[in-house]
């Protein structure tokens, strides 16, 4: 008889416990998937794969009124608001070396899609108090996603709450809640008998935005339906930060299939991706400024790599807990983080 082959690894599975670690967060069941897709972009290359263990994650992107409360608690203050080191920026216009961050701006017409400065624009006084920068405010989106957050930034609301960012490979489960291969976090298909399922751009990109999910801009959280495993907005509406470092490609797959990667994560910066000495990290889902024509990103396995000193109206963050739960707050540790 032929020998048996090697099992593939297992990830552990620990059942979900009867409640969640914290308000708001939804149960990732361990087990394994193939990550990276061979039909899009060529960073989401190659296709192979990898197990993750069970973990808890928030059901929706962090909100703005969540983050309000980081900030009355902890007197935090995000890079976008800190003022610029020159020698961080050596060949930026000393004019634009003041705080603020990336605004989108839609041209007037048509433009060349293969220089984002058309449409991006470094705007003094943007934050996450307002995103689109002086006078823009947060009346009304308290329920929307926080963005014009760093890496940092997030990295410190999550250590607050006891909680981190996911990995690239727990973030890429979770949103294809269950559909493993599928190309939409939802199935195959963009629409549902007619009906969006996502926050993305309709129209043509960088200047007709038909808003025809209804949403020009961010949306609230939780406005469209959510995938198998509950979680909300894993597609469209913000880019949502994770870990791990980025690189233009995913590793080769295991040579032999008893070598499947276990909670796999970059193991450190790639100096060709960084920038002004800030790494860049991968982004993951999307956002509605995604569009077919040009950044048909709003699919489990899309991802782009963001340098950490990134702030955008157009990027936020969302957090994850082991199965053991988060640490609780305390004077010194997590839950109390000094001003920055």
């Amino acid at each position: 008889m032929p020998p048996t082959p090697p099992t593939p690894a297992t990830p552990r599975q620990p059942s979900a416990p009867d409640r969640p670690p914290a308000k708001g967060m939804v149960w990732v069941p361990g087990g394994s998937f193939r990550m990276g897709s061979a039909r899009f972009y060529p960073e989401e290359r190659p296709v192979r794969p990898v197990a993750v263990d069970g973990f808890w994650m928030d059901a929706a992107p962090v909100t703005v009124a969540q983050f309000r409360r980081f900030v009355k608690a902890t007197g935090y203050v995000t890079l976008a608001e800190r003022p610029l080191d020159p020698a961080a920026y050596p060949r930026a216009d000393p004019a634009l070396l003041v705080p603020g961050a990336l605004v989108f701006r839609p041209t007037p017409g048509p433009v060349p899609l293969d220089d984002f400065r058309r449409w991006w624009a470094y705007t003094p006084g943007a934050q996450w108090r307002r995103p689109e920068g002086p006078p823009s405010t947060l009346n009304g989106r308290e329920l929307h996603p926080v963005t014009q957050v760093s890496f940092a930034d997030a990295q410190a609301y999550a250590a607050w709450l006891g909680k981190r960012l996911p990995t690239e490979a727990e973030w890429e489960r979770a949103a294809r809640g269950g559909l493993d291969g599928a190309v939409f976090c939802w199935g195959e298909e963009f629409t549902r008998k007619g009906r969006y399922l996502a926050n993305t751009w309709h129209g043509r990109f960088p200047w007709e935005n038909l808003a025809l999910d209804g949403f020009h801009g961010t949306s609230p959280v939780g406005s469209f339906p959510p995938n198998g495993y509950g979680l909300a907005d894993m597609a469209g509406n913000v880019w949502e930060w994770t870990a791990d470092y980025y690189d233009d490609h995913h590793p080769d797959p295991a040579p032999r299939p008893c070598c499947t990667p276990h909670n796999p994560r970059t193991a450190g910066p790639v100096e060709r991706h960084s920038q002004n000495g800030f790494h860049r990290r991968v982004v993951k889902g999307g956002s509605f400024l995604c569009a077919p024509d040009y950044c048909l990103r709003y699919r489990p396995a899309a991802r782009q790599g963001q340098t950490e000193d990134t702030a955008t109206c157009h990027l936020g963050f969302r957090c994850v807990a082991d199965a053991t739960g988060p640490r609780p707050p305390g004077p010194s540790g997590p839950g109390r983080s000094e001003p920055a």
